[in-house]
């Protein structure tokens, strides 16, 4: 095995290898070194690490992670092309943004299989790339367009793809004119093993690539995990971790305890007026989401799970709000809580052993493009019921004459 590995293309090689005499299993995870021996009587208690074969996969973030970078800079590449074509601005940012959503999906399996986005590009697209343009457009209005809606003759290589709504794919922008070299640059980002993207760290990157400046410096602005952590452990993390370690520890009425902390975590809502990217907003959805998946492990033991774990779950992107000055970011911290949705319902779909997919998405986070100066004239935070937490991280600004700027705003 090891052999036919070896004499693959970069680009073509799995993450995993996997060898087995019906007896003992052997499983090797390449990029993280790790091999995993067991015996067939103890399968059960490894099912968890064979979700690769359905397209889900367990995944471990680090700060300034080679593949978060890698990835920035295949964007960075495909952004430059873009540019240098003469294709800017907003339609540049949008297209991007829906790009990034589509190469993510292509290997998490929300498309349902893996590689149908990177197959169509190789297999329907022209090698000069003269219709790859227009032919991604008919594809994000696939995206956008239910099932029972679409063409009866659409091509069936675009019917594969399912409904996933959300109003990503809802606004409609001139799409670019490739050449040779943009489609090679869009094939290598097709070709990239996107699993191990963590949305809240390559948001800030993906930004960044759009900054020569910034791109030197690799996300050096960039608030890591560890940071973010800081901040909100003490503002609403540390308590609901004790809180939900005294529930189970009860004696009698836990699982109605339980049930009703869910409801509570339900009920919370999170607040960054200067969100960027969204990295505090992402990682807080990802805190939240473990919370909840303790919750159901403790009211769902292995050997008792009858119920579809999308029903079991509450927790949604929706209890999120954020306001960002400027549209490219904003619509990056959106994508990326939906991306990160994504990554903690396949957590979910492992431990209860069935797949769960969240799409069409019906729910969506509350990110406003704006100035939070000018709209701060009352609560944000408005769902019924809601019990909000706010944070918030002073900008970079680059100038001093900006800080005296915004210091009389808020004077006024």
């Amino acid at each position: 095995a090891g052999t036919y590995f070896d004499a693959l293309p970069d680009r073509d090689r799995p993450r995993y290898q996997l060898v087995c005499d019906f007896q003992t299993f052997e499983l090797l995870d390449r990029d993280e070194r790790v091999t995993t021996r067991f015996a067939l009587a103890d399968l059960p208690d490894h099912v968890e690490r064979f979700g690769l074969i359905m397209g889900l996969q367990q995944r471990t973030f680090r700060d300034q992670d080679p593949v978060n970078i890698a990835a920035a800079e295949l964007m960075g590449r495909l952004h430059d092309r873009l540019k240098e074509g003469g294709y800017t601005g907003h339609d540049l940012e949008r297209f991007l943004v829906s790009l990034m959503f589509c190469l993510f999906a292509d290997d998490t399996g929300i498309f349902g299989e893996n590689d149908m986005l990177r197959d169509y590009l190789e297999s329907r697209t022209a090698p000069d790339g003269t219709d790859l343009g227009p032919k991604l457009n008919r594809l994000f209005h696939v995206l956008d367009t239910p099932e029972d809606r679409r063409q009866h003759a659409l091509d069936p290589d675009l019917a594969r793809f399912p409904h996933i709504d959300g109003a990503l794919f809802a606004e409609y922008f001139s799409p670019p004119d490739f050449d040779g070299p943009m489609r090679d640059a869009l094939l290598e980002a097709a070709a990239f093993d996107w699993t191990a993207i963590s949305p809240a760290i390559f948001g800030s990157l993906f930004q960044s690539v759009m900054n020569p400046a910034e791109r030197r410096a690799r996300g050096a602005h960039y608030t890591t995990e560890k940071n973010i952590l800081k901040v909100i452990e003490p503002l609403f993390l540390d308590d609901l971790r004790a809180e939900l370690a005294h529930l189970k520890a009860l004696k009698t009425g836990r699982c109605q305890r339980l049930e009703a902390f869910q409801k509570k975590l339900r009920s919370l809502t999170f607040f960054d007026p200067a969100c960027g990217c969204g990295n505090f907003l992402i990682v807080a959805y990802h805190e939240l989401r473990l919370l909840e998946m303790e919750v159901l492990r403790e009211l769902n033991p292995r050997g008792q799970r009858e119920l579809d774990a999308g029903i079991l779950s509450l927790v949604d992107v929706d209890q999120f709000y954020g306001i960002e000055f400027e549209e490219f970011p904003a619509r990056i911290a959106e994508t990326a809580l939906w991306m990160m949705d994504h990554i903690m319902n396949t957590r979910l779909s492992l431990e209860f052993g069935e797949v769960f997919v969240r799409i069409p998405l019906k729910a969506a986070p509350h990110i406003r493009h704006a100035d939070a100066l000018d709209i701060w004239t009352g609560p944000i935070c408005c769902r019924p019921g809601a019990v909000p937490s706010c944070w918030g991280t002073r900008p970079l600004w680059g100038k001093a004459i900006s800080l005296q700027s915004n210091a009389n705003r808020c004077a006024a």
